[in-house]
């Protein structure tokens, strides 16, 4: 496992390394030297990110480079109070409206999967399916279609698609790795494509406050912005070719898919009658059900759907309440860690504001851009911040107020240029290390999330490729 910490790997742990972090920390100590009295950090806003990124490839961990990025950020912007700077960011994250939702809808999403495990729903779902999918091509394609359908959330998409088909995909020699990547590409990226999402709601309203639309009629214009939210369409057209073998496994995916590592999970000991399918699909259908009920609230969706599961197994005699309620409980603590990696997330996100890192590359690009090369420009640079930071809906928030006006003064395409924007956030939510999706995804399929972000690598900057090149036809 990812996070399990051997004697014998603390023996050997070079001693490069142990240079390595001090001459991070010397960077940071001279930049904060060079730069504090300037009032711009410039160049060294980007040390944070890019510390976070090679540490997350060198070690293939995601906690511990975050943890260390954010570090070494509030080390350049004041060396003398950086570990008070670290702990009062934990606590603004904390204090966060967004921290508190992701901290209980993470969690109690745990404890539902616990649930429905020890139902022996899943199982009896999983049967089912087993029944009509055969082969390596329509499980991969039945996986696609699941995530096409449940568009309200990305979290209750990776979750509920890798819950359904782990089983399926694990008969067949799928890797993990695999099924990861087709859930993450079948979360945001749908969630952007259907105009009634967490996601759309969040940019409509920036849409209104920037003036692109009247008061209340952001999502009506968000429905023409569709068609030049290319990436996302990328992303989803693309899983048929990997599932058809007409696009193969891609670097490290192509290792994973030919000795795929199938994590061994326990049937229920206590279970003392047939699985039911009911038992997973009657819980799904509430969660669905009442996430749109309630204004696409996956919180309240999550709650519903675990007081179904407590008067559903309760009345068939499947376990009492109390053992109900510890399983529960144990299916919030495997999601800790998950919880963890985006809590530092947002720590390295507020590092990347203190420091404008964001106001730093769009500055830097902005005096070279004209109206046919907006809109690739900003994907690009967007895609960019967006992999590095972490940060999507941030990302949009500061950017929106920048490229609204640059493209009108510029006369460019502004369904475009948006349509751009809007890219940029779904590639970083598909391709960061730690983007709270890349995690979620990873954590429902049972792989770390850096071995979730490379495997699919190839497939997103492929994506991203072709969509590059798709703005710059259309400009």
């Amino acid at each position: 496992m990812e996070y399990a910490i051997t004697k014998e790997r603390l023996r050997t742990l070079p001693v490069s390394w142990l240079l390595a972090i001090s001459g991070l920390v010397i960077v940071a100590v001279i930049s904060h030297v060079f730069f504090a009295a300037q009032g711009n950090f410039g160049a060294a806003s980007l040390l944070p990110s890019v510390t976070v990124i090679v540490l997350a490839l060198a070690t293939r961990r995601t906690l511990e480079p975050l943890i260390a990025g954010s570090l070494i950020g509030f080390l350049i912007i004041s060396p003398t109070s950086a570990l008070q700077d670290f702990t009062g960011a934990a606590l603004e994250v904390m204090q966060g409206p967004v921290m508190g939702w992701i901290l209980l809808l993470t969690g109690l999403f745990g404890g539902l999967i616990a649930l429905l495990h020890l139902s022996g729903g899943t199982l009896a779902f999983s049967e089912k399916l087993q029944l009509y999918i055969r082969t390596r091509r329509q499980a991969l394609l039945a996986s696609w279609l699941l995530g096409l359908l449940i568009f309200i959330d990305d979290y209750l998409n990776a979750l509920t698609v890798s819950a359904a088909m782990k089983k399926v995909t694990d008969k067949l020699k799928i890797s993990r790795e695999m099924l990861a990547y087709v859930v993450d590409s079948t979360s945001a990226p749908v969630c952007l494509l259907v105009p009634f999402s967490t996601w759309v709601i969040f940019i409509a309203g920036l849409i209104e406050t920037n003036g692109v639309a009247e008061a209340g009629s952001g999502i009506a214009y968000y429905f023409t912005l569709i068609p030049y939210v290319v990436y996302p369409w990328i992303a989803v057209l693309i899983i048929p070719f990997v599932a058809l073998g007409i696009i193969p496994p891609l670097g490290t995916m192509k290792k994973a898919e030919a000795h795929p590592e199938i994590p061994t999970e326990t049937f229920p000991a206590e279970l003392n009658q047939t699985p039911r399918v009911i038992n997973f699909i009657l819980p799904i259908l509430i969660l669905i059900g009442a996430t749109w009920y309630f204004n696409i609230d996956a919180l309240i969706g999550v709650g519903c759907a675990l007081a179904t599961c407590f008067a559903l197994y309760t009345l068939q005699g499947i376990a009492t309440f109390s053992r109900l309620f510890d399983e529960m409980m144990h299916g919030l603590q495997t999601m800790l860690v998950p919880i963890g990696i985006v809590f530092t997330a947002f720590i390295l996100q507020i590092v990347n504001d203190k420091l404008g890192l964001t106001h730093f590359l769009i500055d830097t690009v902005t005096p070279y851009v004209t109206a046919d090369w907006l809109p690739v420009i900003a994907f690009i640079v967007l895609s960019v911040l967006t992999f590095s930071t972490g940060s999507f809906w941030g990302i949009y928030a500061v950017s929106f107020p920048i490229l609204v006006p640059l493209a009108q003064a510029l006369d460019a395409n502004m369904p475009l240029t948006l349509g751009a924007l809007i890219s940029a956030g779904a590639f970083g939510s598909h391709a960061c290390f730690f983007g709270d999706s890349t995690v979620i995804a990873a954590k429902g399929c049972g792989i770390s999330p850096v071995q979730h972000a490379i495997t699919q690598l190839p497939y997103t900057l492929i994506a991203a490729g072709i969509s590059s090149m798709i703005f710059i036809v259309l400009a």
